[in-house]
């Protein structure tokens, strides 16, 4: 099977861009462009976790054709024991990085036990496990082409849940998106994320639905890559399908908004026009015409290890704040600041100015944690889940 060096490329370029969006030097002082959309519509942002899942499906694509048998077919047993085996994991590391670092500081200034009736179920983490898991489960019973029938039905039933369940007079809000009350139900208003002023869960139950789907038709990207192989007809038809991906959605978008926080079938169908657009664009470039440049090896380095840098990384950000430096007297009183705000205050923000020292910041731990994935990738240590 012919490797595709495009979607490591992609894949990578997705981590590193994960990283900067997710650790400006302050949320007070965020470019535009890298901050997520505050309702309906969709900024550069909004783009990276759903090329996550679609590169996941990628993935897929050539873990399944690799495994298959002389019927074409994955044993149920091998299926079943790989993708349980990969759910569990990194759900539980999902959990795990909720509540890391497992202590926080009292008001009194005492490390205590951060408590587990306030741990966020969901999240990132536990998003990728959900739909990696169900999206593995519809293409192996109902291969190619029926995951993209089951895909369509899942998208159409999502915006009927929406329409049927939600608030009448505004289906599409905060207030009157139906997922909310289900997720407080089954998960607990304690265990749900609090980011928005209220319990409103980005990743919550019925939302990872259509997240599903982004993983099937990243799997059916790939699938078709690696039938047709590298040639212009592929990349053609590859584009014009991205192009009437991002029209359709578009159009969708007039009665359906296309919605991050709540996942939005258009939303799926933008993000998944989106990516196959730029996943298009490297395939020409460094698949067709053999572009190898020191861009292609830096973001590579990324994607040879993902998961794990991802998850390095917010254990990195989280052991700042656990950090406790002194700042100074108050009252008579010393004062204390975390890692975090500390670096940004005293070495990027006095030297490149508000925006510019959050932007460096960010910047500055995409090269950090490029350093450390290379030094895996030159010791040929790639950590699967």
């Amino acid at each position: 099977m012919n490797r595709f060096h495009s979607l490591d490329i992609f894949r990578g370029t997705t981590v590193a861009l994960m990283i900067l969006v997710n650790n400006p030097g302050s949320w007070s002082f965020v470019y535009p462009p890298l901050e997520h959309a505050k309702w309906h519509g969709c900024t550069p942002t909004d783009l990276v976790f759903p090329f996550f899942l679609f590169a996941v499906g990628n993935a897929m694509a050539f873990v399944f054709k690799r495994r298959e048998d002389g019927s074409n077919t994955i044993p149920a047993s091998e299926f079943w024991r790989k993708v349980i085996k990969r759910f569990i994991l990194i759900f539980l590391i999902g959990l795990i990085l909720n509540w890391f670092p497992f202590v926080k500081w009292d008001s009194d200034g005492q490390l205590v036990i951060k408590p587990l009736e306030n741990l966020r179920i969901l999240g990132v983490l536990p998003r990728i496990a959900l739909a990696y898991f169900f999206a593995s489960i519809i293409i192996y019973f109902f291969k190619a082409k029926g995951a993209f029938v089951a895909g369509a039905i899942l998208l159409l039933f999502y915006w009927w849940l929406c329409y049927a369940a939600g608030d009448p007079s505004d289906p599409f809000s905060m207030q009157g998106y139906f997922g909310t009350a289900i997720d407080k139900a089954i998960l607990g208003e304690s265990h749900m994320y609090h980011g928005e002023g209220i319990a409103f869960d980005p990743e919550g139950i019925m939302s990872t639905i259509p997240a599903i789907v982004q993983v099937i038709f990243g799997y059916l990207a790939g699938d078709y890559i690696i039938t047709k192989g590298k040639n212009t007809e592929m990349l053609s038809n590859f584009l014009v399908t991205a192009i009437l991906l991002i029209g359709t959605a578009l159009i969708w978008d007039m009665r359906f908004p296309i919605n991050k926080k709540i996942w939005t079938s258009s939303y799926v169908l933008y993000t998944t026009g989106l990516a196959m657009a730029v996943l298009g664009v490297l395939i020409h470039w460094i698949e067709l015409k053999g572009l190898r440049s020191w861009w292609t090896r830096f973001f590579d380095v990324f994607g040879k290890n993902p998961l794990f840098i991802y998850v390095l990384s917010g254990v990195w950000i989280k052991i700042y704040f656990l950090m406790r430096i002194p700042d100074g007297v108050i009252d008579g009183k010393p004062t204390f600041i975390n890692g975090y705000d500390w670096l940004f205050k005293h070495v990027f923000q006095p030297s490149l100015g508000n925006y510019g020292g959050s932007l460096a910041f960010a910047i500055s731990h995409v090269f950090v944690f490029w350093l450390i994935g290379r030094i895996l990738d030159r010791k040929k240590i790639y950590i699967r889940v």
